[in-house]
């Protein structure tokens, strides 16, 4: 199961946080902190596998921008690598030349293509066409 997915940029600032177990405000916030820290000083030779407190870190980093999740120790660490990649390939599929700046004006957008892939921390929907589907409808609802 996935605990938390974060999307952060180079200089530690968060896009996206997806929490899908409960913590409070101040434990989150220094959560958020402690795994940015992590992240941005591990180089790109190490492993993006981390096992920390009670959950496994996976990251990947793309262009100026990090997936992170955290995971129970029994969900498979290759497949929510791999998940970060299909991430980004349906948000370049909406967001023609994604960039930073598509996700920070269109929160509203990554957050619906996120909640149509992960429904209470599980991984529910793998297939770009269908996750787009229920927001292109909506886009050509506002036409």
């Amino acid at each position: 199961m996935i605990k938390f997915l974060l999307l952060i940029n180079k200089h530690g600032q968060i896009c996206i946080s997806k929490h899908y177990q409960h913590l409070e405000q101040e434990d989150r916030q220094r959560l958020e902190k402690e795994l940015i820290g992590i992240c941005l000083k591990r180089g790109n030779k190490k492993s993006s596998f981390l096992e920390y407190h009670d959950f496994i870190l996976v990251y990947r980093c793309y262009l100026d921008l990090f997936f992170i999740a955290g995971i129970t120790k029994d969900e498979n660490e290759m497949a929510i690598y791999e998940f970060f990649h299909l991430i980004l390939e349906t948000l370049d599929k909406y967001f023609p030349k994604l960039s930073e700046v598509d996700i920070q004006f269109n929160l509203d957008k990554v957050h619906m293509i996120l909640d149509e892939m992960i429904i209470n921390g599980n991984i529910v929907e793998t297939s770009p066409a269908r996750i787009l589907a229920p927001i292109e409808l909506l886009d050509a609802a506002k036409r």
